[in-house]
């Protein structure tokens, strides 16, 4: 029969354990079993010291990216361990400048820095802009520093002095300078490049000042609002999850928590972005060449080996889609196609408020007007929302292709997310009150009675503020023809099924507006928890050592504590046992002696 022997046991008194009985005295058999529960629970608690099985749970993982919407503190600035990022945006029609900040990395390599908006002691984000845009400068470019300088000194005077040195700075130039010649682009940056270290001691470089194309402003705004959203942490068993094939050859498809797509429509162009989370091929160069305008692969993570962090994303702008320039190119067509068909026409429709043009994409009764090349075309709002989406449809160049995502990078619609931002917010809020989740039927219906509203109605209402605060006579004499516009775009443009469940229109993430820079700053710096980690692993290498070594002789001495005890318990108990059988033996003789004696009396 197999036996189990303790060879730490003492010969003197030896007891073996078989696997199906003890061959001991029950006391000691019960203290042998109370040894072998008390071993096996010593090494699993080594055990979990060493493979580190406690993790958190599931349910009581806390999101840290919602601190950087709810937090209201102020920056602490006299925390030394606090990192800090400039970024200075400068657009078409002014500059601003956007500080963060971020804690030290918590050295998991799968995780990114938590980055955050600096806020200043009266608790307000650290953000200032100046007027007019950078682009102005385009023939005086030796002014560029000049005309940042106010801005830079705000910055400054926010980051702890300390920190300039390792507080990196970039200046990224978006629409107003993408117009310019590349010639005067290059002498813009170069002017920057030359004085800005001169004034400030920020860690800024050549490679810091840059005119980022409309592909790259797209993926950085769809970065930032993943990224308050929580969308890059690791995925829990309740949260939406997609399967991600990357690039990588040989690499097996990773499940990870879904992102969202985001659209945005201004007043001059629209702009979609999205995840594309398979791969794609191509069956032409041509098309290849087309597909790598519109698509983004990158890797947010510290380390280009690790691919949880790596995005494939679809970005595409469409210039002269945004609002305002829709209902202008609208306009335009009205008036031409007007005045051509007066010319074979004896009665002259639109030359005068007594005979206007009837607009389906104007509230009921509205009178307005359309001037361009001195030419002027009266306008009566006619209220059909029906007929104004017949009338705008054609501007979407549906015939050509012009709006075509799908045929690139197919949105998977049974498993996505997407977020509207701007005029898909104001169409439904502003006047509507619908603002949030959206709901097509809801929509349309309240849409279509809006327009059938006449326009005295309309302006009562708003005298009464029974629409939003920003809600102004341009809004209601605009709603109509946007509101179909924005129903066209979402549902024949981008081809959105009108059931579609999971699209929410806003203007704030989480009560804060999301900008821009804030993807760039965590794209930018996503190699810096690569060099903490680094230092960090040089730093606890050796301690870390000891620290296992100390956990291992700890268990060790514990055991051997133990083992004695119960070595001492069993050798009490063996000689008890030993007494006993000496003393059974004596009372044994004792009657011997007993009887003998009575015998040999009688």
């Amino acid at each position: 029969m197999a036996r189990i022997t303790f060879s730490c046991l003492p010969a003197s008194w030896y007891c073996s354990v078989s696997l199906l009985s003890l061959g001991c005295a029950p006391r000691q058999r019960l203290l042998l079993l109370l040894f072998l529960t008390s071993a096996l629970l010593l090494m699993g608690t080594y055990q979990r010291q060493l493979w580190g099985l406690g993790q958190r749970r599931p349910g009581s993982r806390v999101n840290k990216y919602l601190s950087i919407a709810e937090t209201m503190e102020a920056t602490d600035v006299l925390n030394p361990a606090l990192n800090y990022g400039i970024v200075v945006d400068c657009g078409s029609s002014g500059s601003r400048v956007f500080v963060y900040y971020w804690p030290p990395h918590n050295g998991n390599p799968h995780t990114l820095l938590d980055i955050r908006q600096m806020k200043d002691r009266d608790r307000k984000p650290v953000v200032k802009k100046i007027k007019p845009g950078i682009s102005t400068l385009a023939t005086t470019p030796t002014r560029a520093s000049d005309y940042l300088y106010p801005l830079l000194s705000f910055a400054a005077t926010h980051v702890p002095r300390n920190k300039h040195k390792e507080t990196p700075l970039y200046i990224l130039c978006t629409a107003g300078m993408r117009l310019l010649p590349d010639s005067q682009q290059a002498a813009i940056l170069e002017d920057l490049v030359t004085d800005v270290p001169v004034d400030f001691d920020f860690l800024f470089s050549s490679s810091h000042a840059e005119v980022i194309s409309g592909k790259q402003e797209g993926v950085y705004a769809w970065i930032g609002i993943n990224f308050v959203l929580g969308r890059f942490d690791h995925a829990d068993d309740e949260e939406a999850t997609v399967e991600v094939t990357t690039g990588s050859q040989n690499q097996q498809p990773i499940s990870r928590r879904r992102t969202v797509g985001i659209m945005d429509m201004g007043g001059a162009s629209l702009q979609i972005a999205y995840e594309v989370p398979s791969a794609i091929t191509f069956s032409s160069p041509q098309e290849e060449e087309a597909g790598k305008s519109v698509l983004a692969e990158f890797n947010l993570g510290c380390d280009v080996e690790h691919t949880q962090h790596v995005y494939r994303v679809y970005v595409t702008t469409f210039l002269g889609f945004g609002g305002n320039m829709a209902r202008q190119r609208y306009e335009e067509q009205l008036l031409n196609k007007t005045f051509t068909k007066n010319r074979f026409l004896t009665t002259q429709l639109g030359l005068s408020e007594d005979k206007p043009y009837l607009d389906p994409c104007l509230p009921l009764s509205l009178a307005d007007s359309v001037v361009r090349d001195n030419r002027t075309l009266s306008l009566r709002g006619q209220g059909d929302w029906t007929r104004c989406q017949e009338a705008v449809r054609p501007f979407l160049g549906l015939h050509n292709g012009t709006m075509s995502p799908g045929g690139v990078a197919p949105i998977n619609f049974s498993n996505s997310e997407f977020y509207g931002f701007s005029e898909f917010f104001y169409c439904t809020e502003d006047v509507l009150r619908l603002g949030g989740s959206y709901d097509s039927q809801k929509y349309s219906r309240a849409a279509m009675d809006y327009c059938a509203t006449k326009w005295s109605t309309l302006k009562q209402r708003l005298d009464n503020k029974l629409f939003s605060q920003q809600a102004d006579v341009s809004r209601l004499k605009y709603q109509c023809f946007k509101s179909a516009w924005m129903y066209e775009v979402l549902h024949s443009g981008f081809r959105f099924p009108t059931d579609y469940p999971s699209l929410r229109t806003a203007q704030l993430v989480y009560d804060k507006e999301v900008q821009w820079t804030l993807g760039a700053i965590l794209f930018k710096t996503r190699f810096l928890p690569l060099r903490d980690l680094q230092q960090e692993t040089l730093r606890q290498n050796h301690p870390s050592w000891l620290r296992s070594s100390f956990v291992y002789n700890h268990h060790l001495f514990s055991l051997c504590i133990l083992v004695v005890v119960l070595a001492i318990l069993l050798y009490i108990l063996r000689l008890r046992r030993i007494h006993q059988r000496e003393q059974r033996q004596g009372e044994t003789l004792n009657l011997l002696w007993a009887e003998e004696g009575e015998a040999l009396l009688a």
